[in-house]
């Protein structure tokens, strides 16, 4: 029966953030639950992780974090899925719909894409190298003005797995804990899941269950990508399944590479490929085999895909509720 209830609040949480975002008043007065998640995610850093302690014992307390990590963001996820039901069953599933709303980035991932394809056409590649910095880890000071709109569509696609298609999954699965879990999963990885002297043996565990809580998602990104592609006249479909077969495997994340060929292929480009971080160049595969000589016309196109495969994947999470519906029902 769970599903049932979990799919209808993925798909509100999903509507309501995709319409609202997560208004900047209410963040200037509380947070957000990723900062409120980073905050006990910084506290157990600083104390498991410290450095008089040796990598053994690191990787067992980073272990530890995880855990305690997972478990405090189900229970408090739980604890105020119980609180939203005591409202009744339709105004609990709205409540507890704004709350997932929180955990998906839907309408501010399209944002701060959009700013960076403003940025390159009104300001030039200052405004874009700036807009871009919001959204990635590289240096933009070593990006040309092709550089910064492949970043724009790489965080994109990458983005569109683990910020919208993962906790929208999960939570349809297991409802607003089941989201809590993925997000408080997906942070701990982006703050602690480096290869870094400090958090190369703290972060293992982190990182590893960031790559398997996040495998399905990305495997259903590029799938949504896929069939958006066939509802537009400027992708192609049969490219896109080409770059997923040859490409996606050969990123270095485990998942990343899926969107991201998936998006290359549909719209001709190359993306991925060598980056620089700070002053350190991490050597990566390319995904695609178009250009890579990539414009804010491209990034306009990458938009038009994303919101597209989005409303697909809305679509068929609302079909899997509908067919459950009758199957229990009917």
């Amino acid at each position: 029966m769970a599903p049932l209830e979990f799919l209808p609040i993925a798909l509100l949480a999903l509507g309501f953030e995709a319409l609202a975002g997560y208004p900047d008043l209410l963040f200037r007065r509380i947070g957000h639950p990723v900062t409120w998640m980073g905050a006990l995610i910084g506290l157990l850093d600083r104390t498991l992780n410290r450095d008089d302690l040796d990598d053994e014992r690191r990787r067992m307390n980073g272990v530890l974090a995880a855990v305690i990590n997972v478990l405090v963001s189900i229970a408090a996820a739980t604890l105020l899925a119980a609180l939203f039901g005591l409202a009744g069953p339709i105004a609990g599933l709205g409540l507890a719909a704004i709350a997932g709303s929180t955990l998906l980035a839907a309408r501010s991932l399209h944002v701060h894409v959009a700013a960076v394809a403003d940025g390159m056409r009104h300001g030039g590649l200052a405004e874009g190298r700036m807009a871009v910095s919001r959204i990635v880890g590289r240096n933009p000071e070593h990006l040309d003005a092709a550089g910064v709109c492949r970043a724009a569509i790489e965080s994109l696609a990458e983005s569109f797995s683990d910020g919208v298609t993962a906790p929208l999954f999960w939570m349809a699965l297991f409802g607003l804990p089941g989201a809590a879990a993925y997000k408080a999963i997906n942070t701990a990885d982006s703050m602690i899941g480096h290869k870094t002297p400090r958090h190369l043996a703290f972060g293992w565990a982190s990182a590893r269950l960031d790559d398997l809580v996040n495998l399905p998602a990305s495997r259903l990104t590029a799938w949504g990508i896929v069939l958006a592609a066939l509802a537009d006249d400027g992708a192609s479909a049969a490219a896109a399944l080409r770059a997923i077969d040859r490409d996606a495997r050969r990123h270095k994340s485990p998942n990343a590479g899926w969107p991201e060929a998936a998006m290359a292929g549909a719209l001709g480009l190359r993306l991925n490929g060598p980056k620089i971080y700070g002053d350190t160049r991490v050597d990566d595969a390319w995904m695609g085999d178009g250009r890579a000589e990539v414009n804010a016309y491209d990034i306009d196109r990458a938009l038009r895909l994303y919101r597209r495969a989005v409303l697909l994947i809305a679509a068929v999470l609302g079909l899997v509720w509908l067919g459950l519906v009758i199957l229990v029902y009917g």
